[in-house]
């Protein structure tokens, strides 16, 4: 099969199991979706608590989960409470473009596009991920050798094309999303760990040159 033809059977199945990965979600209950937030957090708040202090930072992003998203609507307030004092969160705004700014949390959201909410402080351009000590990025799934399943936008590929080599980048995601192998195209972005609330952390082949905190 030609590099063409594969990238269209790549976008087909992408779109498939997007549809069943929602679906379960969609299905899965309050008290369940709690319970796995709780442990999700547990998970990432110890590593925010390793991270070393320093006058500049450091500067970890991450996210607001929507609806059935893994991570609990609190997850920015929690992260933001464990992170060293001169520690920054910066929280993703949409664009029209469907690119993505950064703004710096300070304890307040705003209703954004497209369902999602927005972090009120200073906005920093869509190159702030070069200045990442740590990412934390939404996924549908992700494979076992780091490839990355978003919801087909682009948003997050485009962002992490501009974190520096070397920086951790971490995927939530409920247990039955860490799968064997996931389609990937020439511009999917990988993550180097993921957290899911059974496994807890679990650290991805790409990692092996990417040093995260230990716990």
């Amino acid at each position: 099969m030609s590099d063409s033809g594969q990238q269209i059977s790549a976008k087909a199945d992408k779109s498939e199991i997007r549809a069943d990965l929602l679906a379960a979600r969609r299905q899965r209950s309050g008290p369940a979706r709690m319970a796995a937030a709780a442990r999700l957090q547990a998970v990432l708040t110890g590593l925010l608590t390793d991270l070393p202090a320093s006058t500049d930072g450091p500067v970890v992003a991450g996210y607001v989960p929507v609806g059935s998203e893994p991570g609990g609507p609190d997850l920015p307030a929690v992260m933001a409470r464990h992170l060293p004092p001169t520690g920054r969160l910066i929280l993703p705004v949409l664009q029209p473009d469907l690119s993505l700014d950064w703004a710096v949390y300070l304890g307040q959201l705003v209703p954004g596009p497209k369902g999602t909410a927005e972090a009120t402080g200073p906005r920093l351009g869509p190159h702030a991920l070069a200045d990442a000590t740590l990412v934390v990025v939404p996924a549908l799934a992700v494979d076992r050798r780091g490839v990355r399943l978003g919801k087909g936008g682009g948003s997050y590929d485009r962002a992490l094309a501009t974190v520096p080599p070397g920086v951790p980048v971490i995927a939530l995601l409920y247990d039955d999303e860490l799968r064997d192998r996931l389609p990937a195209e020439p511009h999917d972005r990988p993550v180097t760990a993921v957290i899911t609330p059974s496994a807890g952390l679990v650290r991805l082949p790409i990692a092996l040159s990417t040093p995260l905190p230990q716990r």
